[in-house]
């Protein structure tokens, strides 16, 4: 963990684009609440092959123009071409956006050519290669290993490569074991990996929602914690109430030990990550949270 205890901590916060007018208006008032934070940047996903490209660029329009916040648009590059890339940088660009969530994505259901980028390293280095340090670059990181590697040092060596074509920092995927991000962080370091690796935090608000998305992602819920919201059936305050225990001490842990912030997947709401993050407290500040 020793790598990451040079960086300082930062806190982030990530959304997904409405598809809705009224998804929206509920997206602005989130915003609203969690800006109070005061985080370093606001996220926006993207749908692989610019599925949600529009939704995408209106909510990054709002953040940059209606907030105080910096918005930071996840860009996937499956499905896209040189020339769609570069378009859409020129678009941030004139927006004033300076950090860019740089990720493959998934291939969608039918597509069977990926098109001119195969991985997430492949679009780094285009971004670096035309664009200078025009934009900070984010990139993912899997403590429990890319769903797609066979093994762990697979995993390790296709971060490295990704990270060797420019990253500036990485975010995770999501997890509940201390030990999965102290293990990862033990690994990156004995192969000479060494930029901020922000910890990707999911607040646990609804059990069969957290089951599917851990599914489609390759995050692992522990069986103990598995047993645990099955126990509280339909008791939905109780079942909260004992998310918010578990994922306040997880990440209030990680801090203590080195890690160099947090990014909440916020699920477009704001309690469960509001009172999370309020109960944070910081090795380098105290008002990092507006408090």
């Amino acid at each position: 963990m020793e790598s990451q205890k040079q960086h300082p901590q930062k806190f982030s916060l990530e959304f997904f684009p409405p598809r809705t007018e009224k998804g929206m208006e509920k997206l602005k008032g989130v915003i609203a609440g969690l800006g109070t934070l005061s985080p370093e940047y606001m996220s926006v996903t993207y749908g692989a092959g610019g599925t949600t490209q529009e939704k995408t660029l209106e909510t990054v329009r709002y953040i940059q123009e209606h907030t105080e916040q910096q918005a930071a648009p996840h860009l996937t590059c499956i499905g896209a071409s040189e020339e769609s890339v570069t378009e859409l940088l020129d678009t941030y660009a004139e927006m004033g956006i300076n950090r860019i969530v740089a990720l493959r994505g998934d291939l969608p259901s039918g597509m069977m050519d990926p098109g001119e980028f195969k991985y997430a390293s492949d679009l780094v280095k285009f971004i670096k290669d035309t664009r200078g340090d025009e934009f900070h670059l984010e990139v993912a990181a899997y403590p429990e290993t890319h769903p797609q590697a066979r093994n762990c040092d697979i995993g390790i060596k296709w971060f490295k490569h990704k990270v060797d074509q420019g990253a500036d920092s990485a975010i995770t995927q999501y997890f509940f074991n201390f030990d999965s991000y102290r293990y990862f962080i033990d690994n990156c370091e004995k192969n000479g990996i060494d930029l901020p690796i922000i910890p990707g935090i999911m607040p646990i608000t609804n059990y069969e929602n957290l089951i599917r998305f851990s599914e489609g992602c390759g995050a692992e819920v522990p069986r103990w914690l598995k047993c645990r919201l099955e126990s509280f059936e339909d008791d939905i305050d109780s079942l909260r109430a004992f998310g918010k225990e578990v994922v306040q001490e997880l990440t209030q842990r990680l801090l203590d030990e080195g890690a160099p912030g947090v990014h909440f997947y916020s699920m477009n709401n704001i309690e469960p990550t509001l009172e999370i993050a309020k109960s944070l407290t910081y090795r380098d500040y105290s008002s990092n949270l507006g408090l």
